[in-house]
């Protein structure tokens, strides 16, 4: 995987996606002993909503992040975009009240200074271009608005390296092929999070596409970062 780049690695992401659809919540949950949970509670904190913000859950999957907010605050207007139609048909369910569209992160189908706020989880990490991906949610933020990233990020070199490695590179891959058949696309987590960027790199793009007062913090054994900042 590490070695694709453009349309190819976007087709083969697209792919991983619609075949893990359905197992996808169980094994975000299993993977990270159900911190994820947690990790998006403080990611809805970050985007500092107030009532009736226009907020756009990017790269939503099946929807999780949407519906952490809408359960903070329910008045607010939740847009949740996927660019894998699989992926959103699973999670959507008929209690949800926010809409649901089909967009790609580096084109986004939305004008300029359409949100409050712009969140994602785990969607910077399988983007072809992040520097244009972050352009892009730069440029439909309102003036002031908040955007949050939730993904992996490759950990310092620690005591504890042998193990996060044994648990990215055997474990869930071995978990992934029990409960979904698709062990490579859980050999993919590991590799995609290892050829991503370090924490302080993403944070350094944010502030290329214009983002102020960035900043972000490790999860997780240094595996994980939420990262934020103004437009």
């Amino acid at each position: 995987m590490t070695y694709l780049s453009g349309k190819e690695k976007s087709h083969y992401v697209q792919d991983i996606f619609t075949r893990i659809a359905t197992r996808y919540d169980l094994m975000n949950r299993l993977m990270t002993g159900g911190q994820d949970v947690f990790w998006r509670n403080e990611v809805i904190r970050r985007a500092a909503l107030q009532p009736h913000s226009r907020l756009l859950d990017l790269g939503t999957g099946t929807g999780d992040l949407a519906r952490t907010a809408f359960s903070k605050q329910s008045s607010i207007h939740i847009t949740a975009a996927d660019f894998t139609f699989e992926m959103m048909r699973a999670g959507r369910k008929p209690a949800d009240r926010f809409g649901w569209a089909n967009a790609d992160a580096l084109t986004l189908p939305f004008p300029a200074e359409s949100f409050h706020a712009v969140v994602s989880g785990f969607l910077m990490r399988n983007v072809i271009d992040s520097q244009v991906a972050l352009s892009e949610q730069f440029r439909v933020l309102k003036s002031e608005g908040h955007i949050v990233i939730l993904d992996t990020t490759r950990p310092k070199r620690n005591l504890l390296s042998p193990f996060i490695w044994l648990h990215m590179h055997v474990i869930i891959p071995f978990l992934g092929a029990l409960l979904s058949g698709q062990m490579d696309a859980y050999t993919y987590l590991p590799d995609s999070t290892e050829a991503f960027l370090k924490a302080e790199e993403l944070a350094s793009r944010m502030t290329a596409a214009g983002f102020k007062e960035v900043g972000f913090k490790r999860l997780m054994f240094g595996t994980i970062a939420i990262h934020w900042g103004v437009k």
